[in-house]
């Protein structure tokens, strides 16, 4: 652990030696996620929101080498243009780091990297899950392999409404990884309030959500746990709406041959369109709202027991 590749930001090294509460995020929706310059302002916008509600923002990437625990305005603007960027998770996060090369950290590497420099807590948008017809596909997120292995608590809409979700919460239940609805009995599917699927666990309170974190770790239970909170009601598109558009979209990436690593994107990017932009503000909405919730149970984990 002494040479692991970790630099900091100056703000969020302080935060950690005070036992300050931080917030994680991740860089793909940077990279991958908007385009130039919507996805500086999105990032800027979410780390103001964590700096609000009293927390330090902590975005990881991987530069020149090296993980990156924050990153300051400049480090940001350069993530935000840079090209030819790495889309890490577990699988590549080393040899990214081993070849020097830039790479923005979905889900499960964010996981690893908060993990590593002491960080409890990660903001998200919508967890990867079980894509529709993994049954000859095996096309699963491991997102949900690193929820069951590594002990963050994650915030995130629920899991991507373009997965196949009661297959999603069937994995996470047999991996043992607790899914706790905030504040409804319903689990959310990203852009929706209600999946139409019920949530497992729920709690109403950041201090519940914390105590629970903290229980896992005094029982010595691996892994973390999955916070599925809702997108806010003025800026959600409701199921009976979203689904005939995914629908859509699915058709349209099976005609094409589209697979593997190249699906979410080009769905995404077809909802996208579909909404006539819709949907990429709901994304906004939710990831600023994950990011408040998130800064609420850093802060009362960094209060203790």
């Amino acid at each position: 652990m002494m040479n692991t590749p970790l630099s900091y930001a100056p703000d969020v090294r302080a935060a950690l030696d005070d036992g300050g509460p931080v917030v994680a995020l991740e860089s793909t929706i940077i990279t991958h996620g908007m385009p130039w310059p919507q996805n500086l302002e999105t990032a800027q916008r979410v780390e103001a929101e964590v700096r609000a509600a009293g927390a330090t923002p902590a975005t990881i990437a991987v530069m020149g080498g090296r993980i990156h625990i924050g990153l300051t305005q400049d480090g940001l603007v350069q993530l935000a243009q840079a090209k030819d960027v790495m889309k890490l998770s577990r699988a590549d996060l080393a040899a990214c780091l081993a070849t020097g090369a830039t790479g923005a950290t979905t889900v499960a590497a964010t996981m690893i990297c908060a993990h590593l420099a002491g960080i409890g807590v990660f903001a998200t948008g919508g967890i990867g899950g079980v894509h529709r017809g993994a049954e000859l596909s095996f096309d699963v997120s491991a997102d949900l392999h690193e929820l069951a292995a590594t002990p963050v608590t994650v915030v995130a809409a629920g899991a991507k409404a373009i997965l196949d979700l009661p297959k999603t919460l069937e994995v996470l239940e047999t991996l043992g990884v607790p899914v706790i609805a905030y504040r409804q009995a319903a689990f959310p599917a990203f852009w929706s309030r209600d999946s139409g699927l019920g949530a497992p666990l729920q709690a109403d309170s950041a201090a519940v959500i914390a105590a629970a974190h903290r229980m896992r770790v005094r029982l010595g239970l691996p892994g973390g746990q999955l916070i599925a909170n809702p997108i806010p009601t003025d800026a959600e598109i409701p199921r009976e709406e979203i689904l005939p558009v995914i629908e859509q979209a699915l058709e349209e990436a099976q005609a094409q041959g589209i697979a593997a690593k190249s699906v979410t994107p080009f769905l995404l990017q077809r909802i996208y369109e579909l909404t006539a932009g819709r949907s990429l503000e709901a994304n906004i909405a939710l990831v600023l709202n994950n990011a408040r919730l998130a800064a609420d149970i850093a802060t009362e984990l960094s209060r203790g027991s």
